[in-house]
Order: C-alpha cells, then sequence, then structure tokens
C-alpha cells in the first residue's frame, strides 16, 4: 500500500493526491511492479467512474504517482452504519458497474473489487480505487479459443490474490480471472449494501 497525501499543483492550479511507495517497499521488485502496474492501468482508462491519474514516476529513489484528489469516503465508511437505500446502493452499483464496463473493455480485470475500493464523493459520485492487482487480459488467437482468459503473465498460476469474501470462486482456487471476476464481486458488494451484512464470512 501506499502513502497519500494532499498537494497543490502549481502549474494547473489545482488540488491533487500523491501516492508514495514507502521506502520500506520501494526495494521490493513485486511491490514496484504492482505500484507502476496500477498507475498504467489507470492511465489506460480514461472514465468518470474511475479515479485519474495525472503523473507517475520516481523523484530520489522515490516512486510516485499523482492523481486527482477525493473528498468524501469509501463506501466501507457508509457501510460501517449499516445497510444502504436500496436506491443508492443500486446507484452505486450501477456506477461501479460503468467503471468496471470500461476497465474490461480495455481489457483490464481489477482483481481486488471490495468496499475499501470504491470511494463516494460528498456529491454521490463513486469512483473505483486501486487498481494495484489489475490484469491485463487477452483474446486467445482464434485457433486456441477456450473458456479461460489468457493473462499478461503477471501472476504465477496457482497464486490467490484478492481479499477473502469478495474474491470469485475461481480467484480462491489460484485460477486465472476475466472480467466475471470483477462481476462476481461487484455482486457480493451489492448484496452487502442492501444486507448489511458481508455474503461470505469465514476466511476459506
Amino acid at each position: 500500500k501506499g502513502v497519500v497525501d494532499g498537494a497543490r499543483d502549481s502549474k494547473l492550479k489545482r488540488e491533487v493526491a500523491v501516492k508514495v511507495l514507502p521506502q520500506s517497499l520501494a526495494a521490493d521488485p513485486d511491490a514496484l511492479a504492482r505500484f507502476e502496474r496500477e498507475a498504467l492501468a489507470v492511465a489506460a482508462l480514461s472514465h468518470p467512474n474511475i479515479l485519474a491519474i495525472h503523473d507517475f514516476g520516481t523523484q530520489d529513489g522515490t516512486a510516485y504517482a499523482v492523481t486527482e484528489l477525493l473528498e468524501g469516503e469509501t463506501l466501507r465508511g457508509k457501510l460501517d452504519t449499516g445497510p444502504i437505500a436500496q436506491r443508492q446502493a443500486i446507484d452505486y452499483a450501477l456506477q461501479a458497474a460503468k467503471g468496471l464496463s470500461a476497465a474490461h473493455e480495455k481489457g483490464i480485470v481489477h482483481r481486488d473489487l471490495k468496499p475499501e475500493n470504491l470511494f463516494v464523493s460528498k456529491d454521490g459520485h463513486l469512483k473505483i480505487l486501486d487498481f494495484g492487482l489489475a490484469r491485463k487480459v487477452e483474446a486467445a488467437p482464434p485457433a486456441e479459443k477456450t473458456s479461460a482468459a489468457t493473462g499478461s503473465g503477471h501472476t504465477e498460476p496457482g497464486t490467490v490474490m484478492g481479499t477473502m469474501g469478495y474474491m470469485s470462486p475461481e480467484q480462491v482456487r489460484g485460477l486465472p480471472g476475466d472480467h466475471r471476476s470483477d462481476i462476481f464481486s461487484l455482486g457480493t458488494i451489492l448484496y452487502e449494501m442492501l444486507a448489511g451484512k458481508r455474503a461470505f464470512k469465514r476466511d476459506t
């Protein structure tokens, strides 16, 4: 996880957020790769329901990403007070679905969709955050078509990536996932918004 601070863009005269990879993780190739992958994944997307990135780079050995500054709270913060009204829950789910659709059209699967990664602004606008586990999924050549997605090789087969309780069954088993994995996760979030409790509570 990166450390996020508010900052002022002196060139464009606007408030922004700066996410910095801690020094303790900067030396970890896997952490740095995830940080860079998130920046590249978000940069490839331009959608009102996905956090916008303005810049990415390194300064004196410190990796950073500059994004739009959001005011509000995560969906987790809203869920901590109990169930969300049905109309509002459906609105949030639709906004998340639109953002996911834009990512999926670019072949990007989020893989870690959960209430902590959905941010609701003060005016009710939802943004998808944290594409750190995102994976580029490419279509297989016609002669090699199967029901499984072809990944870009960011994760070794058998590696479980995601958050327990929101991962799809194939993610839990360490199998390749595609856009349907994100849709499953969105379904668990919608359930939690309406019921006020998680769909899956156990550790397995």
